[in-house]
């Protein structure tokens, strides 16, 4: 995006913790990114990487406490984070919506699926009930439900996995937001009906305009769907860039071996296995190492990554590291 567009979302100094018994969790940890309007930003890492409590972040979905959120999310100039519970309601669902990783944990069990479509459209479009049905089923429609009068009528655990994720984007799409929290959306699919929800909401976002933070670990996903992506790790953003420059040429350690662990047919390593592996796992959000919190797993660490935080280095509009080699 041309530093002439104004972000429609703007991420500065994000800091959100828990207060456990067990002391401080700093699940994410002094992030900053923007999206642009109508674009499709990957988000992506390990499980634990603090991608999806970003999202929850976003939309206030935390209970505070044991959650305490600094810094600012400016949607559309309005830091959110000072908004009152009332006026963030009126942004969720309308201007914001969600698409969660698990449908049939994020759907009510004792209301229909029209219900819960046309449940948004009544308090945000301010229809009718017998408007907002008709809105229901023509949602469903568009998600490319088969018989969509109908299953509108039906309860969740009615629905297979793959019409369940498709009413949830239907809900989620159902006040025509500006900006999508989409939450490992293909996670509990198979391959075919992954392909299927990809393809749907290619097409969906293209009809509204809609930006899109896809938050997923598949790299495959990102390659298909994203213009930009942000690497997570452990809390903190490690690397930015355009997709086809991150591919093509992955500056940090971890994103190397994020890229390196994709399974390709033929391709063996130094040791001649075909599947690489990044060495090592996750530290525990409670005894983060010091320095470069991947230097434990790095395979190029130097004496300095384990003593100093290394920072954040800009190498183009879209492009930054945080790396010592880089520095």
């Amino acid at each position: 995006m041309s530093s002439q567009t104004k972000p429609l979302l703007s991420i500065t100094d994000l800091k959100t913790c828990f207060h456990t018994l067990d002391g401080v969790v700093n699940a994410v940890d002094d992030i900053q990114f923007d999206v642009y309007p109508g674009e499709t930003l990957g988000l992506v890492g390990e499980s634990g990487c603090g991608k999806s409590v970003t999202a929850l972040s976003v939309l206030r979905l935390l209970r505070c406490p044991p959650a305490e959120i600094t810094g600012k999310i400016c949607f559309e100039n309005r830091n959110l984070l000072e908004l009152n519970s009332e006026e963030m309601r009126n942004i969720r669902g309308k201007d914001i919506s969600m698409i969660f990783q698990e449908p049939m944990t994020s759907l009510n069990p004792v209301l229909t699926i029209g219900e819960q479509i046309a449940e948004a459209a009544r308090n945000h479009k301010r229809m009718t009930r017998q408007e907002a049905w008709r809105w229901a089923v023509e949602m469903l429609r568009m998600v490319q439900i088969p018989g969509p009068n109908t299953r509108a009528r039906d309860y969740p655990h009615r629905l297979s996995g793959g019409m369940r994720q498709r009413a949830v984007i239907a809900m989620a799409l159902s006040c025509n937001p500006k900006l999508i929290m989409a939450d490992e959306p293909t996670t509990a699919l198979d391959v075919t009906i992954q392909a299927q929800i990809m393809n749907l909401m290619v097409h969906l976002k293209e009809e509204f305009k809609t930006a899109i933070v896809l938050i997923t670990h598949n790299l495959g996903i990102i390659a298909e769907m994203a213009s930009r992506v942000i690497v997570m790790y452990a809390g903190k953003i490690v690397e930015e860039a355009p997709i086809q420059e991150l591919f093509k040429d992955p500056r940090h350690p971890y994103t190397k071996g994020l890229l390196g662990s994709i399974p390709v047919i033929g391709r063996k390593d130094k040791t001649g296995r075909y599947l690489q592996e990044i060495p090592g796992i996750v530290p525990s959000p409670l005894d983060m190492p010091v320095g470069c919190r991947f230097n434990p797993r790095c395979p190029k660490v130097m004496d300095r990554c384990k003593k100093e935080e290394p920072p954040m280095v800009r190498q183009g509009e879209h492009r930054r590291v945080l790396c010592w080699l880089e520095a």
